[in-house]
């Protein structure tokens, strides 16, 4: 039987309380609750439960022994632990103090040590001083001798001493009187010169073989001599060798500064003002000479060219010019390179807006004469004078035809080629405007060029064809008449938004914050109106030639016994020849305005016109009497007619034709149901008198009395 001790030693798990009594019980004898090799015997289990409580409590306090043992150690171990603390702390301090006193002393040192150096300074400066005095006028007898003896002077390896050396007595030898000055000057200046010369020299061979180091030990010496600013323009001079061996002087330039860019900070001591003086020397040089060869040599010769170059030449000008902020040139470089572009343009954009002008009207005229000289058209002057001013006055008021109509075989005098040229030298003249006038005067300049266009464009090219389309149209008792105006609407319908396109994408946007947007919005307002009016009085006079040639083919068509067949026993109920042919020239009529117009003009003209077709059959109808099988007829051509007007989907005109199909039930409807069909739908908001109009149309009318019926 195993102890509680080594029962807790063998359980290698946490500790269970039912656990740990199964595990007895089991390794009891005959203490099993499922037998074995013995029977269950409980006593002697008791038993066995007795003795281990017992074992467990000696255990118990065995353990409890050891744990008091164990704190009492712990607490004595905690009391040494905080007085060797405390021994530490106290340490602690006594070292900070030492070392507050060490501290302390190095100040002092420190002090003394530095009050030591500036008396030793203040002592040892006068003597460097009296030393380089000494020195000087060691170098100064030299002079005043005539006979320089000294190394520094005669070895070409010290030649940066000698200058430094030469500088200082040449600021001597000012300062004294003018008497003993001016031979000493003499013989400074002959060597100041020289070493000034050999220093260039030096400095120009160095650049030649690439020596940064060393030219950047002579730019330092040549800074303190007058000599220096000619030792930069060398070194700018030097650098655009063999820069410009390609056409392209802006790509050049761009890549020269780029590359002196790096070597001019390495070099110089002032980097920025280098950097602005060569490109300075650039632009005055290489650029306003290009230039000036490129624009003077088409100034008078191809003006298109010249405004062409002018533009590509300050584009790419102040591109470059944009490349090269990106420089060190100083504080305000952008009014600098601006200054530059300056010089060089301001001769020719004080002129440019006149040149613009000069060549677009130019270039517009030439390209109207050349379409109307392909034409064979002599071109018809529009005259301005009073008699004129009269005719348009009366015929916009009245819509008469004043003098005779002129045929242009269906020429409209309209040329989207022309108008897509005229357009692109104004969209050219708009681009030019932008880059190359000045700010203050963009919007001025860009609503001169609007001017020009709506001079050529609109009145030269669009009215000039309104108003010879406007004589072409015949009147409207005209036989067989072609009806070209409408071709005219489309062709300027399609220009106006060409025209509406080029104001919105190319002028508005460089006079949108001016006062002169008002001024070119009221001016295209006028423009717009002007020719409205003029195509509002072609469209009218044009439908009236439709209704007018209806007109004529009703009249040479319909004959009087279409209405009173003489056999009405052996009639066809179909519609008269008169009819068919009237809605075959309405549908092609229809068909023509829908190509011609867009938008709800469509919708507007179709009903202007579905009206008038429908008074025009309403009046024609009202020509004839009409027996029971006549009026048949009649309703079947009026059910042609209406046919023809749904071609037209405009909801009025259908619903007049309506109400005349139900007109023209009135004329084979039975007497007594007059009344009937008279309070109907579609009749009873009629005046009673177009009702009573109709039924007299019968012929029985009389001889049924339907008079009373209307009484």
């Amino acid at each position: 039987i195993l102890t509680p001790g080594q029962l807790f030693i063998s359980c290698s798990e946490p500790f269970d309380a039912d656990e740990y009594i199964e595990r007895l019980a089991w390794r009891t004898p005959g203490g099993g609750s499922k037998g074995g090799a013995e029977a269950f015997d409980p006593k002697r289990l008791l038993e066995e439960f007795e003795n281990h409580i017992e074992e467990l409590k000696h255990l118990d306090e065995k353990i409890q022994r050891r744990v008091e043992k164990l704190e009492h150690q712990c607490h004595r171990e905690a009391k040494e632990f905080a007085h060797k603390v405390q021994d530490l702390q106290r340490s602690n301090q006594v070292a900070f103090q030492h070392f507050q006193e060490l501290d302390e002393h190095i100040s002092y040192v420190a002090t003394k040590v530095c009050h030591l150096g500036d008396q030793l300074e203040g002592v040892n400066t006068p003597r460097q001083r009296a030393v380089e005095a000494q020195r000087l006028m060691t170098y100064f007898n030299e002079f005043l001798d005539g006979e320089l003896r000294s190394d520094v002077f005669n070895n070409p390896e010290k030649i940066k001493e000698a200058a430094d050396i030469i500088q200082k007595l040449h600021l001597i030898a000012q300062e004294l009187p003018f008497d003993r000055q001016l031979n000493l000057l003499s013989v400074c200046l002959g060597k100041y010169h020289d070493l000034e010369r050999q220093l260039i020299q030096e400095f120009t061979a160095a650049q030649r073989r690439g020596e940064i180091g060393r030219m950047q030990e002579v730019a330092a010496v040549l800074l303190h001599f007058k000599g220096y600013a000619h030792c930069v323009d060398v070194y700018i001079k030097q650098c655009q060798e063999g820069a410009y061996m390609r056409s392209d002087v802006f790509e050049d330039t761009a890549l020269l500064c780029q590359r002196v860019n790096k070597q001019v900070g390495e070099v110089f001591q002032s980097p920025e003002t280098v950097m602005a003086k060569l490109i300075q020397n650039i632009f005055e040089n290489k650029l306003q000479a290009h230039v000036k060869e490129k624009l003077d040599e088409t100034r008078r010769s191809d003006v298109e060219q010249y405004l062409k170059n002018l533009y590509d030449l300050y584009t790419r000008t102040t591109a470059l010019a944009s490349k090269l902020t990106e420089f060190n040139l100083g504080s305000d470089k952008h009014t600098f390179l601006s200054k530059l572009i300056k010089n060089i343009f301001s001769t020719y954009l004080e002129s440019y807006i006149e040149m613009e002008k000069d060549y677009l009207r130019t270039r517009s005229a030439m390209i109207l004469q050349r379409y109307y000289d392909s034409k064979n058209h002599q071109k018809r002057p529009q005259g301005g004078g009073s008699i004129q001013e009269l005719k348009e006055r009366i015929r916009q008021r009245t819509n008469l035809p004043l003098g005779p109509s002129i045929d242009t075989h269906g020429e409209t005098f309209l040329s989207q080629e022309v108008v897509v040229n005229l357009l692109q030298e104004t969209r050219h003249a708009f681009e030019r405007c932008n880059r190359l006038s000045d700010p203050s005067d963009l919007p001025k300049n860009a609503f001169s060029i609007f001017l020009l266009l709506v001079e050529h464009l609109c009145m030269d090219h669009i009215d000039y064809a309104l108003e010879i389309g406007l004589s072409a149209i015949p009147s409207a008792d005209a036989k067989n008449a072609n009806l070209y105006f409408l071709d005219v609407v489309q062709q300027a319908n399609t220009i106006f938004h060409l025209f509406d396109k080029q104001f919105n994408d190319h002028l508005m946007p460089l006079i949108s914050s001016s006062p002169k947007l008002t001024e070119c919005l009221h001016k295209k307002k006028e423009v717009i109106e002007q020719m409205e009016v003029k195509l509002d009085t072609g469209i009218d006079r044009t439908l009236n030639c439709m209704v007018g040639q209806m007109k004529h083919i009703l009249a040479t068509e319909q004959k009087k016994t279409d209405f009173r067949p003489e056999d009405e026993n052996n009639v066809m109920i179909q519609c008269t020849a008169a009819c068919s042919k009237v809605c075959v020239y309405v549908s092609r009529q229809v068909e023509r305005v829908r190509k011609s117009m867009d938008g709800k003009n469509v919708d507007t003209v179709l009903t202007e016109l579905g009206v008038r077709f429908h008074r025009l059959i309403h009046e024609h109808l009202q020509q004839y009497s009409y027996s029971s099988m006549g009026g048949m007829l009649a309703i079947c051509d009026v059910a042609e007619y209406r046919k023809s007007a749904k071609d037209f989907r405009v909801p009025l005109v259908l619903q007049l034709f309506d109400t005349l199909h139900a007109l023209c039930n009135l004329l084979v409807v039975a007497p007594d149901n007059l009344k009937q069909v008279c309070s109907g739908e579609q009749l009873t908001n009629l005046d009673r008198n177009l009702l009573h109009a109709f039924v007299q149309l019968r012929v029985d009318y009389r001889q049924a009395r339907l008079g009373r019926h209307f009484s």
